[in-house]
């Protein structure tokens, strides 16, 4: 009796190790086999904290993994329960079970295009960072526009206008505007250079005037070819204590501006209104790019001092003011256009 029970006591652990040596093979099996052969991408996100019972069940769902509680045992078994990170992922069912736990380990979240054009304020700029899904553009906007905020920066400037740089960049959807906001400070810092700063004193610019200058030609540029004539322009009417008469200036200090640019507001006291004061406005009134930094640093050696728009993207250059009421007569009062429009005058 006891020689049988102990028999039965020996067949019951060799199949009970014949069980477990199965399941583990199974199990390894299970790590290396794709759910299926699919490359459609599923976008999976793990909120922080989440248990990994419940991002094992969101995996089985979306159908990147054929079970669940195998992904579990895995996890649990090879160690990565505990170090599974929070974010948004990109898989597919071609993807083995392992690998998408070596993904979530490492945190390989899916990133998000956010391309930023050149010439955009900082409104602007909020409004293409909440359209890509990358947070609200009330934050971007209260951060950017915080003096204390630019200051800590690095930027002594009442906000970062003009020191958010055009570019495209990728986030993870659960960026916050602090980082955002970092990120284009630093592709600010590699595209102004240290020798760019030094050429900004040698041509009596501090490094915020040269940025103030540079969002002007950037939003007066049609033809990128002719920043370096626009600038050249700017440069001769600051010699010569001229005021710059620019619309675009005069357009960034009106509140809520509908479109229609009108001699009423070219006459309008604003700190931005070049039609009024000396000099250049207070800040930059977008965020340039990299050409335009460089033409507000390296204009063209001209003796033009007006341009007016042909209308077509492109300007005419003028050395005098008699030249450039011809030209306005011919390209913008000659086809229709308001009397101001691209105007430079004394």
């Amino acid at each position: 009796m006891l020689k049988k029970a102990a028999l039965l006591a020996v067949v019951a652990l060799v199949l009970a190790l014949a069980a477990a040596v199965g399941a583990y093979l199974d199990l390894r099996a299970f790590a290396g086999r794709p759910a299926g052969a699919s490359t459609e991408e599923r976008h999976i996100v793990v909120p922080p904290g989440q248990p990994l019972a419940a991002t094992a069940d969101a995996l089985e769902r979306s159908g990147v993994i054929r079970s669940a509680f195998k992904l579990r045992m895995l996890a649990r078994l090879e160690g990565y329960d505990r170090r599974l990170k929070a974010g948004e992922y990109s898989l597919t069912a071609s993807m083995s079970p392992r690998d998408i736990l070596s993904l979530m380990e490492k945190g390989a979240v899916r990133l998000h295009r956010l391309t930023i054009p050149e010439g955009l304020a900082i409104p602007q700029i909020a409004e293409q960072v909440e359209k890509a899904g990358l947070g609200r553009a009330a934050d971007i906007v209260a951060r950017a526009k915080d003096p204390a905020y630019a200051k800590a920066q690095g930027f002594e400037a009442p906000s970062l206008e003009g020191y958010l740089f055009p570019e495209t960049y990728f986030f993870p959807r659960t960026v916050s505007a602090e980082a955002v906001i970092a990120a284009m400070l630093q592709a600010f810092r590699s595209a102004f250079p240290p020798e760019w700063e030094r050429r900004a004193a040698e041509i009596g610019f501090t490094r915020h005037e040269a940025v103030t200058l540079a969002s002007i030609i950037e939003k007066e540029t049609g033809d990128p070819s002719e920043r370096p004539l626009i600038a050249s322009v700017f440069h001769n009417r600051l010699k010569r204590g001229m005021r710059l008469e620019t619309d675009p200036t005069v357009i960034y200090g009106i509140p809520d501006f509908d479109g229609n640019l009108t001699r009423k507001h070219l006459e309008a006291p604003t700190p931005y209104n070049t039609y009024l004061i000396r000099g250049l406005p207070p800040g930059p009134i977008a965020s340039p790019g990299r050409e335009s930094l460089k033409a507000a640093l390296y204009p063209a050696q001209t003796d033009f001092l007006f341009f007016v728009s042909r209308n077509n993207g492109s300007h005419h250059f003028s050395t005098n003011l008699a030249d450039h009421t011809r030209a306005v007569q011919h390209y913008q009062i000659g086809s229709g256009r308001p009397e101001n429009a691209g105007r430079k005058s004394n």
